[in-house]
């Protein structure tokens, strides 16, 4: 079946990453088509994940601010993360719901309670969304972040439009690479390149941009990915010669399996170590992992292959800490 021709959700002048009807990733690669799709699916290999794999931690109760130099950060569960600094409290990707998918009957199912209970939030100010793909844009929990909070969502072009529609009345800023915005005292948010895709269904693949955010606060500098191919480190270089490097860099470190498929668009743990030497941040979350399984590989091997990168480079492994639901990591000062 053809793609369509008219992007339905973004309608702006031509760039470096969009063609005039889809975003693409400057000297990268584009997700495969449905012939791998198809070959992947039905190729066999796919480690069996339990039907239920309970935190060591139990959920989280956050406190409503952390101001000063103070960072902290909780694991709710995949790429959700609440980021608390400099008196605000921050969602990445929030999900809530328990399936990753367009039906709420079937599809990747958690296998993990979210770390924090929905109602145990603290006020939420911002909530960045880097991506549609439902692991990562999730309508119904962010109907009841606003229904509950009224946060300023922050989103790369085109997200801005399906948010919209589900909720009309929603705050909603959308950001190219490139762009910053400083509508926080405390707090500057700037829209950086990463090398991924996106769609919501099968016939607007790359019709929404994707992104990576960093956030400048007088506590320091955090680098937020949701997802990415590490892109031999391009643009982990570049956001570090732009930013200074950071304190803290947020990396996808699962859902890499087969890489034959997935390592343009899902870098794996050794990857991700090695984007945050080269970001040149002191400390790293590793997330995207032991909460859906979206791809081939089994539940423990991303913080396998973690340990054994940080072993292999001599990097402390409190560095780098894959956080569990529930989980809270007070980061250090760089």
């Amino acid at each position: 079946m053809p793609e369509r021709s008219r992007n339905p959700y973004y309608d702006g002048p031509v760039s470096d990453h969009f063609d005039g009807t889809r975003f693409f990733n400057p000297g990268g690669d584009p997700p495969r088509g449905l012939r791998d799709l198809l070959r992947w699916q039905f190729g066999g290999g796919r480690s069996r994940w339990p039907k239920s794999a309970p935190s060591p931690f139990p959920a989280a109760r956050p406190e409503k601010r952390i101001d000063g130099k103070h960072l902290r950060v909780t694991m709710v569960g995949h790429a959700t993360l609440l980021i608390q600094v400099a008196g605000l409290n921050i969602l990445t990707d929030p999900v809530w719901s328990p399936r990753t998918s367009p039906f709420t009957f079937t599809g990747p199912r958690r296998v993990v309670p979210p770390g924090i209970e929905f109602d145990d939030l603290p006020p939420i100010d911002i909530v960045l969304v880097t991506h549609n793909h439902y692991d990562h844009l999730d309508l119904v929990t962010l109907k009841r972040l606003y229904d509950r909070h009224a946060p300023h969502i922050v989103t790369p072009l085109g997200n801005d439009t399906i948010i919209r529609r589900a909720i009309p009345d929603v705050k909603i800023s959308d950001m190219d690479w490139g762009d910053r915005m400083s509508l926080w005292d405390n707090l500057l948010i700037d829209c950086e390149p990463c090398h991924h895709w996106s769609a919501r269904g099968t016939r607007d693949r790359r019709m929404a941009l994707w992104a990576a955010f960093v956030l400048t606060t007088p506590a320091g500098n955090i680098y937020h990915i949701g997802d990415t191919g590490f892109h031999d480190g391009i643009n982990y270089r570049a956001a570090a010669d732009r930013h200074g490097g950071f304190r803290l860099a947020c990396l996808p470190i699962g859902a890499y399996e087969p890489r034959w498929f997935m390592k343009s668009q899902h870098q794996n743990a050794r990857e991700a170590v090695d984007g945050m030497l080269a970001c040149r941040s002191a400390h790293a979350v590793g997330h995207h992992f032991g909460t859906v399984q979206l791809t081939d590989e089994a539940i423990d091997a991303p913080v396998d292959m973690l340990k054994t990168a940080l072993a292999c480079r001599d990097i402390a492994p409190e560095r780098f800490r894959a956080l569990r639901a529930g989980e809270v990591f007070d980061v250090p000062e760089a």
